[in-house]
């Protein structure tokens, strides 16, 4: 399954209030807390991939996902292969891993209110120490390209620029924001 991802800056009260415009439905709203690790055997950096723990937390409940991120399909979107499946507990996960030799990159935290906009979720994210995006996103296990053009279209509708897409994930804007 790849994940067709296009992300751009903005102001996601005003998104918010476009999306009430528009009708949307918020579906979800929840607080992501992704463990990053490095691996041992080779660096994610250099291979564009991405290994983490995710904690999400909605209504006081926590759950726990194991997520891998290939390296980007194209230069357009955010597209990658993503494999992810849930775990009942977060920490042994960590401890599962940190014993095969993986360590915490970073950690990212945010805050998200989900829409679904036609078949396209719409994701208003609040990144700790990064700032204020909003995602759209789809899966697909065919073409690319059409999700894409559809993506864009979503954030055309919204009032944003598809040319003003982020395709830094939040990890590397964290970590270059700490570098500077």
């Amino acid at each position: 399954m790849y994940e067709v991802e296009v992300k751009v800056p903005a102001d996601i009260k005003a998104v918010a209030e476009r999306l009430d415009e528009l009708g949307a439905e918020q579906v979800d709203t929840v607080i992501q807390t992704d463990t990053y690790y490095d691996a041992p055997h080779r660096d994610f950096a250099q291979t564009d991939e991405a290994f983490r723990v995710r904690r999400e937390t909605r209504q006081g409940e926590t759950s726990a996902k194991v997520t891998y991120k290939g390296p980007l399909l194209e230069a357009e979107s955010k597209s990658r292969e993503e494999l992810e499946t849930g775990v009942a507990d977060g920490d042994d996960v960590d401890a599962i891993v940190r014993q095969l030799g993986f360590e915490p990159a970073a950690t990212v935290r945010k805050n998200r209110r989900v829409y679904e906009v036609r078949e396209y979720a719409v994701t208003l994210d609040a990144v700790d120490d990064v700032g204020e995006f909003v995602e759209v996103e789809r899966e697909t296990d065919g073409d690319i390209e059409p999700v894409r053009e559809g993506a864009y279209e979503v954030l055309r509708d919204l009032g944003l620029d598809p040319s003003d897409q982020q395709r830094t994930s939040y990890l590397g804007l964290l970590l270059d924001d700490a570098s500077e």
